[in-house]
């Protein structure tokens, strides 16, 4: 007998949830997540789940603990439930920035968050473009690691002309996800070396790659508050680029960073839905939902989605 095909979603991105289920051609499945008087989380499912294959869509933006235990909450209430199996669907799993205890007395964060979902009870991960992918050893249970790329591809080849552009990584941590998209759309490679002040400050050291009179286009995997996004720009612009624009694929926007952009030289930033979409001038959104829904679909034919993670 099939398992049912069933798709819920959290409190955090419910309209990329509707359009994967509605890629699926199915109904986005009935919850209610509500918040008792003294801040605890109440969340039930409004429908059986029983024997069903469960895919719980759910990013982690702000407020992400919030999210978080929403999402731990809701994996438990379908194992209770009855559900053959519980994929949690993370498309922005911020946490994956903590991979390493680079300093004193401090958590590895994502692998807590790892272990805290396999004891939830969820029996896949599915999620998009980690920060760190190393992330992805730290579950006990298979984790399927999507790609933007293509959509981020597509967007600059419609967007731009290619003839006279070039890729640019905005650290060298980037360099592999931008030397992938350089390759894909058969443009030279740039990358800029920098330091990272704090949090939300970094500082330009050096720019390797010409960039003179051509238009750049820089790749990220998220941009949270633009610091180091506008930086990038800056430097390229005062190497001589003609114009800039950026794409990433989360697209988180916190803080100062919509004032930072507004204000920065960039043409156009782009990000994917994996985040809310947020509204200004000189923003695009790209959807993802396709590939998600191509994933959800081959993994529960139980077919392979290798092709998907690049």
């Amino acid at each position: 007998m099939d398992r049912p095909l069933l798709i819920f979603s959290g409190q955090s991105n419910q309209p990329l949830a509707r359009a994967i289920a509605e890629a699926l051609g199915i109904p986005l499945g009935r919850s209610t997540t509500q918040r008792f008087a003294n801040d605890n989380l109440f969340v039930r499912f409004e429908e059986s789940l029983r024997e069903g294959d469960v895919f719980i869509v759910q990013s982690f933006t702000p407020p992400v603990q919030d999210h978080l235990m929403e999402l731990l909450m809701m994996v438990d209430a379908a194992k209770g439930a009855s559900a053959a199996r519980v994929t949690a669907v993370i498309p922005y799993f911020s946490y994956a920035r903590s991979d390493k205890k680079d300093s004193p007395r401090i958590s590895i964060a994502a692998r807590l968050v790892a272990d805290l979902l396999q004891t939830a009870g969820a029996d896949r991960v599915l999620t998009m473009t980690l920060h760190s992918p190393q992330v992805h050893g730290f579950f006990k249970i298979p984790v399927d690691h999507l790609s933007a790329e293509p959509v981020i591809a597509n967007h600059f080849a419609t967007r731009v002309d290619l003839e006279n552009a070039v890729v640019v990584a905005p650290d060298a941590g980037d360099l592999k996800r931008a030397s992938s998209l350089a390759r894909r759309l058969r443009l030279p490679l740039a990358f800029i070396d920098k330091e990272r002040v704090s949090d939300t400050e970094v500082r330009v050291r050096m720019l390797v790659g010409e960039v003179r009179g051509k238009t750049a286009l820089i790749v990220d995997d998220e941009i949270s508050t633009a610091g180091s996004l506008v930086e990038a720009v800056e430097a390229l612009m005062q190497a001589g680029a003609e114009e800039v624009y950026a794409a990433a694929t989360h697209g988180v926007y916190v803080g100062p960073a919509l004032e930072r952009i507004a204000k920065s030289p960039v043409k156009e930033v782009a990000a994917t839905d994996t985040c809310p979409p947020k509204e200004a001038p000189k923003l695009k959104t790209l959807t993802v939902a396709p590939i998600f829904a191509e994933a959800i679909w081959r993994i529960h034919r139980g077919e392979s989605v290798s092709s998907l993670f690049t």
